[in-house]
């Protein structure tokens, strides 16, 4: 039997053999839910729920739902108790990963490769940003600063003004940069006016 702290560390290795240049956010709040990864890609951000062997499928439908509006792609890993029936309990565009153990290790297999998720609501996704980053967006699009107004009023300006292809690219690329060792000062820096 296979638990989430049996999977995650090499499933975090398999993502980076399979996927090139990845970053791996864990624990990210999203509505109701909280994503167990966040795989971010160069043009696109990828939502992991890891159901292990230990796992039911109590939370899995409300999960979804909150997947399906932060991320462009989702998968499902599932562990070896889940593999004959997890297709049933996740839209037909999500991914499916299995995972077994195969002398003592972790094995994975991709059962479903992701389609692109229908649902994505880009808002919500610019949400996952600090404002800095979204300050730094409005920047490279020439943009007006808004310093005194809202984040929600930002973010709309943004999804006015930015492409969406333009925009998916800049998130994950505001996600890659991202100094979890500085967040404290960037946003302090930001509020002083600096960024």
């Amino acid at each position: 039997m296979l638990y989430d702290k049996d999977i995650r560390e090499p499933l975090f290795d398999f993502l980076e053999a399979y996927y090139g240049k990845v970053r791996i956010l864990e624990e990210k709040q999203m509505g109701r839910s909280r994503a167990d990864i966040v795989m971010v890609l160069p043009s696109a951000l990828v939502g992991i729920e890891i159901k292990s062997d230990a796992d039911t499928y109590a939370r899995l439908t409300r999960q979804v739902k909150d997947y399906d509006q932060y991320f462009d792609y989702n998968y499902v890993a599932a562990g070896v108790s889940h593999a004959m029936h997890i297709e049933e309990h996740v839209p037909e565009w999500w991914g499916i990963i299995t995972v077994e153990q195969v002398d003592g290790e972790a094995d994975f297999y991709i059962l479903r490769k992701p389609k692109e998720n229908p649902k994505v609501n880009r808002k919500k996704q610019l949400g996952l940003l600090w404002r800095p980053e979204l300050a730094h967006i409005q920047e490279l699009n020439h943009l007006p600063r808004y310093r005194q107004r809202s984040k929600q009023f930002v973010t709309e300006k943004i999804l006015l003004g930015v492409p969406e292809e333009s925009l998916r690219r800049q998130i994950s690329q505001e996600l890659f940069e991202r100094d979890y060792t500085r967040i404290a000062e960037t946003i302090m820096e930001y509020k002083r006016g600096r960024r």
